[in-house]
């Protein structure tokens, strides 16, 4: 009886155990920790991280193709948080530099090298304060001329229009024409407008300084003896300019066919201020010259201006130092061991 008694306490505690066990509340295992909630960054952290690594490129006017060479390497370069390029409409490339010099949040400009002859007199020391990264492609001087006119000094007392002010014709056609030593009437009216007056023959000349072909030349239909004048390169231009050609293949309505014009041409360049190595702005420019450099063949490629394909990063400018960065680049591509085949 006893026994019988005992085995039914025995399966009664069987199967109220596991019951039991279940209403006991859970104890957490040692090793596991509370996970600390995750703080948002501050306004100011946000702001530091967006602003660390963005880059202010005075670029020029709408229209102008600077503004469309800074997009595209804005485009090509961007790198999210660690590389953002704000290309910036300016009154021109003549501005740019004075924007690169003085205005707060720029770091790089697309300028014209004669833009340099501006601060001569005032700033004798500005090579030592701008830096080179890229010449990026010529403008080359295109002076055309009504039939009558022969040489560059018969333009002497004649109306010449050099475009609206803050394109490169208006800084750099005035210049050219002060060291060819010829006075002329100067006006600054769109090139269109200025092309009409020439065909009634109220215009004697139209100055443009512009990448080769221009299309009012290569699509104008032109009365005979309408021409470009040859302008000869010599030691008045060996500061800032480049000699160039004007080619039959480039306005076949306008040069015969094997014959070259002769002329200069302004180069347009990429610069950066020169700051001390080390400092926050240059690491911005540095690593914006390592990415451009590096990604350059993606520029060259339909959808982007032709004038990438005829880019040369060793090619140098008259008259300024490359940006140390830029060197550096270009002195380890030139250590890399040729690849394969």
């Amino acid at each position: 009886m006893i026994r019988t008694f005992a085995a039914r306490i025995l399966g009664v505690l069987a199967v109220a155990a596991p019951v039991v066990l279940a209403l006991q509340p859970a104890q957490p295992a040692a090793q596991e920790q509370p996970v600390p909630a995750r703080r948002a960054p501050t306004y100011e952290q946000q702001q530091e991280k967006i602003n660390a690594w963005t880059v202010g490129l005075a670029a020029g006017l709408l229209e102008g193709a600077p503004l469309r060479l800074a997009t595209e390497m804005a485009r090509v370069v961007d790198d999210g948080a660690n590389l953002h390029v704000l290309p910036i409409v300016t009154r021109g490339p003549v501005e740019n530099l004075n924007s690169l010099l003085y205005l707060r949040g720029i770091d790089l400009a697309i300028i014209n090298s004669d833009a340099l002859e501006e601060y001569r007199i005032g700033f004798p020391d500005i090579r030592f304060h701008v830096t080179y990264l890229l010449n990026l492609f010529p403008s080359e001087l295109h002076i055309f001329v009504r039939p009558e006119i022969q040489s560059l000094q018969d333009l002497a007392g004649k109306k010449v229009n050099f475009n609206t002010l803050g394109t490169a014709a208006a800084y750099s056609g005035p210049l050219i024409f002060s060291r060819l030593g010829i006075n002329v009437e100067k006006t600054f009216i769109p090139h269109p407008v200025a092309l009409q007056q020439m065909r009634k023959g109220d215009m004697a000349a139209v100055v443009f300084i512009t990448s080769k072909p221009v299309d009012a030349f290569l699509r104008g239909q032109w009365e005979p003896g309408f021409k470009f004048l040859p302008v000869t390169y010599d030691s008045k231009f060996e500061d800032y300019y480049q000699p160039a050609v004007l080619e039959a293949a480039e306005y076949p309505n306008l040069i015969k066919p094997g014959e070259r014009i002769s002329t200069i041409s302004v180069p347009t360049v990429l610069v950066a201020y020169n700051w001390p190595a080390g400092s926050d702005r240059y690491r911005r420019v540095a690593r914006f010259t390592d990415t451009l450099f590096t990604r350059v063949d993606k520029l060259q490629v339909a959808g982007f201006d032709p004038q990438w394909k005829t880019i040369n990063l060793r090619a140098t400018v008259p008259g300024l130092t490359r940006f140390p960065a830029a060197q550096e680049w270009l002195e380890r591509q030139a250590r890399k061991p040729p690849e394969k085949q």
